[in-house]
């Protein structure tokens, strides 16, 4: 099988210390592995820039989504209500998992490529409906490549006294994100996204007040988030069986990432990568799907040219060529995407700009005939 690097929002291209460790078989009842455990938890709390007295860390196995619904069926009591801001296809699952579970819910829609949700328009919703407890958003909607004002919203949260729920799947650990200062109570994230470990896995980083209260909400066994923070508190056992390589990958992450600079100077990595990148497509016609005021430094959405253009052929085309983009989320324009997180550098975006600019010539070539 051919190697290739990852543009995508994670799973990402880790690096291969990061994958060696999974070399290694652990047992899940072993002490060694259970510190492991929490040594990974005690150190996403620092990530996220709160007190273990205020805040504490649940690992879920699964998926980021196994860890939103986890949050969306536990936390959420039978006579509470959802409000959730949606722009693009991630903010829609949550609304999906609030049908699926029959949770009273409001879904405040925006559109996808317009202004992020605004804190305002919250605050109107929680003005008129007492009813609304819970308020969910998404952070980096990789849908379109926009970032969402996830601090605004917090500071209405706080204001209405209202439990704030954030996906942040594809930002938390390459965005800096002080989680109590924005008035977060829950935050989810991923394995195989910024911290840049392999998929198999999600975190939540939980208000304790808030938690503690949940006992009994949870609408399924597996995703009960009370019931596995329970038992990962007392001595870092997990529930189920837990996802051992996966879990000695992200421990290895996680030192990488404190190697480079931390959140700070995986966050520069990743704008100047966005950045970079946005400027070289440009010039060779493609734009951009959102306005670069709102655009994340994770994944950016393009606009196919004007001429005639098959994604498939350049998909294969930059694949063989060592990197692979992903296709549109979107319905109502041709678009695709290019991530720039995991273990990608200038050098990477530079090259992938020549294949591009290649493929267009090619193209244009077979064109005249």
């Amino acid at each position: 099988m051919n190697r290739y690097k990852l543009l995508t929002p994670g799973p990402l291209t880790t690096t291969d210390t990061v994958k060696a460790e999974m070399m290694v078989d652990h047992c899940t009842w072993d002490d060694e592995y259970k510190a492991i455990t929490q040594k990974i938890r005690k150190g996403l709390l620092e990530l996220a820039h709160v007190d273990e007295k205020e805040y504490t860390v649940v690992l879920m196995q699964g998926s980021g989504s196994f860890g939103v619904e986890s949050v969306i069926s536990s936390v959420i009591g039978p006579d509470d209500k959802l409000l959730i801001a949606a722009n693009g296809a991630y903010g829609e699952r949550i609304v999906d998992m609030a049908r699926a579970h029959r949770i009273n819910h409001q879904v405040y829609s925006v559109p996808y490529n317009e202004i992020p949700p605004r804190a305002e328009m919250i605050a109107d919703y929680l003005e008129h409906d007492p009813a609304i407890t819970h308020v969910a958003i998404v952070h980096s909607e990789t849908t379109s490549g926009i970032l969402n004002d996830i601090e605004s919203v917090g500071q209405i949260c706080r204001q209405y006294g209202r439990t704030y729920i954030v996906d942040g799947m594809s930002s938390f650990g390459g965005v800096e994100i002080p989680v109590k200062d924005w008035g977060i109570d829950f935050i989810i994230s991923s394995a195989n996204k910024c911290i840049q470990g392999v998929p198999g896995f999600s975190f939540i980083i939980a208000n304790r007040e808030k938690l503690e209260v949940c006992k009994g909400y949870a609408r399924t066994l597996s995703l009960d988030l009370y019931d596995q923070w329970k038992g990962m508190e007392k001595d870092g056992k997990w529930r189920f069986t837990s996802p051992t390589h996966v879990v000695l990958a992200f421990a290895k992450a996680m030192e990488e990432l404190e190697t480079e600079g931390g959140i700070v100077a995986r966050y520069a990595r990743y704008l100047h990568n966005n950045r970079l990148l946005i400027s070289r497509m440009r010039e060779l016609g493609f734009g951009t799907y959102i306005d670069e005021r709102y655009q994340s430094p994770i994944i950016t959405t393009f606009l196919y040219p004007e001429k005639e253009f098959s994604f498939q052929k350049m998909y294969r085309f930059v694949k063989e060529r060592g990197y692979a983009i992903y296709p549109g989320k979107l319905t109502e324009l041709d678009t695709f995407r290019i991530g720039n997180i995991g273990e990608i550098y200038e050098e990477d975006i530079e090259k992938l700009y020549e294949i591009f600019k290649t493929f267009l010539e090619e193209a244009a070539y077979e064109g005249t005939d």
